[in-house]
């Protein structure tokens, strides 16, 4: 099993890159964080992804993490019943692992659904069995997130990754988003998103 790869960015698109380890191009998966977070293709700055191999009867898929937390908090996603790894990455891509994890502590189940692609079942399946899958050992999320910014900086980095996971490039998603916020009233990420996605198609 593949475990660890560190190598240059090959190719790089939403949730997928191509990893040049010593000359093999290795396909993997990965959320928008470490999406965001790799060099451009053809930078010489080394990528060092956590890995988990994912082994099927048809495929053999990696699933590529900046951080072992976030790779933690997805092996605890797909061992619930119902949660393969797609849906775990969708997950990650639309909330930071860390605050995942503390609206699960805190059975926030509301956050949870405004999670693109998060229905109330599912968000309820998380809440409920991912709870019981967080141990005090793993690891202080506060620590590998970073510090958190303000509420409107992380509906802003939520937005972003909204529509990054629809397919919009990011200078055209973070115009619409910033032009969006700076509007007043109340946002939530369901309103700001249908009227980031307004924006985009009147561009």
């Amino acid at each position: 099993m593949i475990a660890f790869l560190r190598g240059t960015v090959l190719e790089k698109q939403p949730q997928r890159l191509v990893v040049d380890v010593n000359g093999v191009g290795y396909e993997v998966l990965v959320p928008l964080s470490t999406y965001f977070d790799a060099a451009e293709p053809g930078s010489a700055t080394p990528i060092t992804l956590h890995v988990h191999t994912h082994v099927r009867e048809d495929a053999l898929q990696l699933f590529g993490f900046a951080t072992k937390f976030e790779l933690d908090v997805f092996t605890r996603l797909i061992a619930i019943s119902g949660i393969g790894p797609k849906l775990a990455l969708s997950v990650l891509s639309g909330i930071e692992a860390g605050e995942l994890v503390r609206a699960v502590r805190a059975q926030n189940i509301a956050r949870l659904t405004s999670i693109p692609g998060v229905g109330k079942k599912t968000a309820e399946r998380i809440g409920l069995e991912l709870k019981d899958r967080l141990p005090a050992t793993l690891g202080t999320p506060e620590a590998e997130a970073g510090p958190a910014g303000s509420p409107v900086d992380q509906l802003r980095a939520d937005l972003l990754g909204a529509l990054a996971t629809l397919g919009y490039p990011r200078p055209a998603a973070e115009r619409a988003a910033d032009s969006v916020l700076r509007e007043p009233g109340d946002h939530t990420l369901e309103t700001s998103l249908r009227a980031a996605l307004r924006e985009l198609t009147r561009a």
